[in-house]
């Protein structure tokens, strides 16, 4: 069956005066097919190559009392032929199909989105303008979301379906016939949000901002879910959050299991969030093209999640109304209210918890907050503690439940309110009660230190006043 298909890509090659390209050992096969592809018409470029793929061996693994020989089948590695087949689709635009020359055969279909939209704009006549991979400017945007949200695994599936008729295949028409054909999965689903601001400015100004930020307060190397899914210490992969700059563009990714999440300029002038899943399970998705739809509103989410917790971030903006509710207590409706004072340790601790990314993307229960909680706390720290600190939040509006579950999500005020507390302390009270220790160094702030000197000489006097004592 191997050699039956490779014979019919060289047929189907010669055929239809297709370049049959073999990509050596380290070469990106996009880089050498695009010149050959940009100019070719459909089904454009094939491409051969070894690659190492999951196939089915099978081997000996002894015999019957009579002699006859037994077989047993495993998944190995191996290097084997495979065969892709650069398309130029009229729907899709620069694709490619990827089959295997060895059973069972396994198969890749690539297409990317943002080009299925551009083309369906086109058709609609709705002028538009192109950012690599995105869009710029629409002259309808409502038309252009709503082309977006129509993709789907229907449209998937007819590309595939319109291709397979074209090109060979390892089963033949007779193996189909008897039940023995293919079916899509999703490997690798990437669910992009793109921020185009109207200065290219801005945009440099707030992605340095969330850089500063995260790696600061929120502390990203340390960040290890920012899906909705729990996380032990048995589990399997991934956990973290890398800054890398290369060459004066920083990048955030954000890794979990597989997955990650990867945020950049996009041509220094948008914000583009990616949400890459490579294992649908790891959010519990099934695998099948089907799900699409499912997948795809995950991935948006987490990108929305993201975009709001570093917009609060960079920028809190509190009222005096939202600390006085939170730092004082209140009986509002019948509903009584306790104060998470300003300074109290155990309050400070719970409110430096909740900054981390982790809660505003995947919610937070009893279990997973206490122990950040006790670390920052440095002492004991109980279960019914936690829950009392999460009535606490609760009533006071700074979270709120999932419903039908046991997860809690940070309202926009709680992210709010936590992010004042913790930055407030840690950047402004913490600094001055130490510039003003009487151990402290007359460098490098002395106008400071002499500053509180006379604010707390003035306190002295106001007290003395009033008849308290010091």
């Amino acid at each position: 069956m191997g050699e039956r298909f490779r014979a019919a890509v060289a047929r189907f090659a010669t055929e239809r005066a297709i370049p049959l390209i073999r990509v050596k050992g380290g070469e990106r096969k996009i880089d050498v097919m695009r010149p050959l592809l940009e100019r070719a018409p459909a089904p454009g470029v094939a491409a051969t190559a070894q690659e190492t793929q999951w196939v089915t061996m099978g081997a000996p693994v002894g015999r019957s009392p009579s002699g006859v020989p037994h077989y047993g089948f495993r998944r190995a590695e191996r290097r084997v032929s495979v065969f892709y087949f650069y398309i130029q689709d009229a729907q899709w635009g620069p694709s490619f199909i990827k089959l295997c020359a060895y059973f069972p055969y396994p198969g890749k279909v690539w297409l990317n989105g943002h080009e299925w939209a551009k083309r369906q704009l086109d058709t609609q006549q709705i002028p538009y303008t192109a950012l690599a991979n995105g869009f710029a400017t629409c002259a309808d945007p409502a038309r252009l979301a709503a082309t977006c949200a129509r993709l789907g695994p229907a449209d998937v599936e007819a590309f595939f379906a319109r291709w397979c008729a074209v090109i060979p295949l390892p089963l033949t028409p007779a193996d189909r016939a008897a039940g023995y054909d293919r079916e899509l999965s999703m490997r690798q689903v990437e669910v992009s949000r793109t921020l185009v601001l109207d200065q290219p400015a801005r945009a440099r100004a707030f992605f340095d901002r969330v850089v500063a930020d995260n790696a600061g307060l929120g502390r990203p190397e340390e960040v290890t879910l920012i899906f909705r899914r729990r996380v032990q210490k048995n589990t399997p992969g991934r956990f973290f959050t890398r800054i890398v700059t290369q060459g004066v563009e920083p990048r955030v990714s954000i890794h979990y299991k597989s997955s990650r999440v990867k945020q950049y300029l996009k041509e220094g002038r948008a914000i583009r969030v990616e949400t890459v899943i490579n294992n649908p399970t790891d959010v519990g998705v099934k695998r099948r093209i089907a799900h699409l739809h499912e997948l795809g509103a995950i991935g948006r989410q987490v990108n929305r999640r993201i975009l709001d917790q570093q917009r609060v971030a960079c920028a809190p903006g509190p009222s005096t109304t939202l600390f006085e509710r939170v730092a004082l207590p209140d009986r509002r409706a019948g509903q009584r209210t306790v104060a998470l004072r300003h300074g109290d340790p155990r309050a400070m601790a719970l409110m430096a918890a909740l900054c981390l990314v982790i809660h505003q993307v995947a919610g937070l229960r009893n279990k997973t907050l206490r122990p950040l909680v006790a670390a920052l706390l440095g002492r004991a720290y109980l279960a019914s503690q936690m829950s009392y600190d999460l009535w606490r939040l609760r009533t006071n509006g700074l979270i709120t439940r999932v419903p039908g579950t046991h997860r809690w999500t940070l309202t926009p005020e709680g992210l709010t309110a936590a992010l004042l507390y913790t930055k407030t302390y840690r950047r402004v009270v913490d600094p001055l009660f130490a510039a003003a220790h009487p151990s402290a160094p007359a460098e490098p702030e002395p106008d400071l230190r002499a500053a509180l000197h006379i604010i707390n000489a003035t306190v002295d006097r106001h007290a003395a006043a009033a008849g308290i004592a010091a």
